[in-house]
């Protein structure tokens, strides 16, 4: 039961993870740039968004004219979701409170081990580029005059957010030792059961 219960919170956490992720993804406010107190200039991985009170919003055309870092970063972003929805395929077989697999209770932990994997390499996917952007936005940043630099914006939050929880998931789904302690148990119960009748003949 315990072992089922610390795969459940890590498939949990990995969903929230991965929510958090899509949501930082679709944010625009991966950078921003004011000018005076009202105007406010928003950049995302999809559209721009410029406006005082009333905002408008932009898709990015081509993907040829993005900077460095938005083309990386939208790429890495896609690919680490792709990898977290194939990681909740996997780890909802290898559950134990799924019924795939019965019977099978050795590959079913390794299937939801393999999962948690796929969670934890999604989830550092995703701290890595977003820390990679932050930097390439702070070099621009101290370079450039501050007036016409960007900052980075809320989405970064996010996306930080996601990584670490989409990773925390992972860790507890792949906690081999903790999915095959009650295994053990019950084998080693099976094994003393055997053991008495036979010592009663003696």
């Amino acid at each position: 039961m315990a072992s089922s219960g610390l795969q459940l919170l890590g498939f949990f956490l990995a969903l929230v993870g991965i929510a958090a992720t899509v949501a930082a993804t679709l944010m625009v406010e991966w950078k921003k740039q004011g000018h005076g107190k009202s105007h406010r200039i928003y950049e995302g991985l999809w559209m721009s968004c410029s406006g005082n009170e009333r905002t408008t919003c932009e898709i990015h055309e081509s993907l040829l004219k993005l900077p460095t870092e938005v083309q990386a970063t939208r790429a890495v972003m896609l690919l680490s979701i792709f990898l977290s929805a194939l990681a909740l395929v996997v780890s909802t077989v290898g559950m134990k409170c799924t019924r795939f697999m019965d019977g099978m209770n050795k590959s079913k932990s390794t299937t939801a081990m393999i999962g948690g994997i796929m969670f934890m390499v999604s989830g550092l996917l995703t701290i890595i580029i977003t820390s990679w952007y932050v930097k390439m936005i702070v070099q621009s940043f101290n370079e450039a005059h501050h007036l016409q630099s960007y900052e980075f914006g809320k989405a970064v939050f996010v996306s930080w957010a996601g990584g670490l929880l989409t990773i925390t998931g992972g860790t507890f789904l792949s906690c081999q030792r903790c999915s095959q302690s009650s295994s053990e148990s019950t084998s080693s119960n099976q094994l003393l059961a055997t053991k008495n009748p036979i010592s009663n003949y003696v």
